[in-house]
């Protein structure tokens, strides 16, 4: 039997929407996992620019990674150490980034391309890494990561690479638009909700800003969690900032 939702979706057409998604999100994966064997990276991962203008209200928020268990830590060491300075490389530059771990071995190179590209100063992070920077505009901007102990790329390999990545990146945003598009749009109320949630208020003190009861707080994020197909208000946070409703 078919079960008809409010908002007119039928759960058919729900596993069909999340098993799209999932086969979308292997395809990208075997994709970098085949761009980091190239130059002997052991992990990759997408950093994209979520904000508008200039200064705190951008981060860089790690949306695709094959870092496993340790996935939340190596994106927070990454952008706590360097985040800023990656942010304000991609205002400027779209030459790659490298940085060296802090082992005595680990190294990344760019053999003949190296003083071309932007070195990241001291051995901060238990990995090396490059990053190639992509500008698309709006939520398009950000970076493919590709770390290990010791990472190498040719010149050859470094152009290679870099047009591989503005293509996933090109990839990640249209999925994101074909989402919107998709999706039913926040109201104004849900957007604020998400948006002073987002900041760490709890609803309890959104309710008082709005003079709005908790009952209806919760139901306004409970929409907007819904229409961002998210199975949790984190989840719905972190989507709404990735998708450009809140910063």
């Amino acid at each position: 039997m078919t079960h008809f939702l409010a908002n007119g979706r039928n759960d058919d057409d729900q596993r069909h929407s999340r098993s799209g998604r999932a086969a979308r999100a292997a395809t990208l994966i075997t994709r970098l996992q085949a761009m980091q064997r190239q130059i002997n990276a052991k992990h990759f991962a997408v950093l994209r620019l979520n904000g508008k203008g200039m200064g705190a209200v951008r981060k860089l928020t790690c949306v695709l990674d094959n870092w496993g268990i340790s996935s939340e830590a190596n994106a927070h060491d990454l952008i706590t150490v360097y985040g800023e300075e990656l942010t304000a490389h991609l205002d400027t530059s779209l030459l790659p980034v490298l940085w060296d771990g802090l082992g005595e071995h680990q190294a990344a190179e760019m053999s003949e391309f190296g003083h071309f590209a932007h070195r990241l100063k001291g051995r901060k992070l238990s990995y090396s890494g490059i990053a190639f920077p992509v500008r698309l505009g709006a939520q398009g901007n950000g970076y493919v990561v590709f770390a290990g102990s010791y990472v190498d790329a040719t010149t050859e390999q470094v152009v290679d690479l870099h047009g591989r990545s503005c293509t996933i990146m090109t990839d990640l945003l249209a999925a994101d638009e074909k989402r919107m598009v998709q999706a039913e749009t926040l109201s104004d109320r849900e957007i604020a909700c998400l948006q002073m949630a987002g900041d760490g208020h709890i609803s309890e003190e959104i309710a008082e800003r709005m003079g709005l009861s908790v009952h209806t707080v919760n139901a306004y994020l409970g929409a907007a969690t819904t229409k961002l197909d998210s199975v949790n208000r984190i989840q719905a946070i972190a989507k709404a900032i990735r998708l450009g409703y809140i910063s």
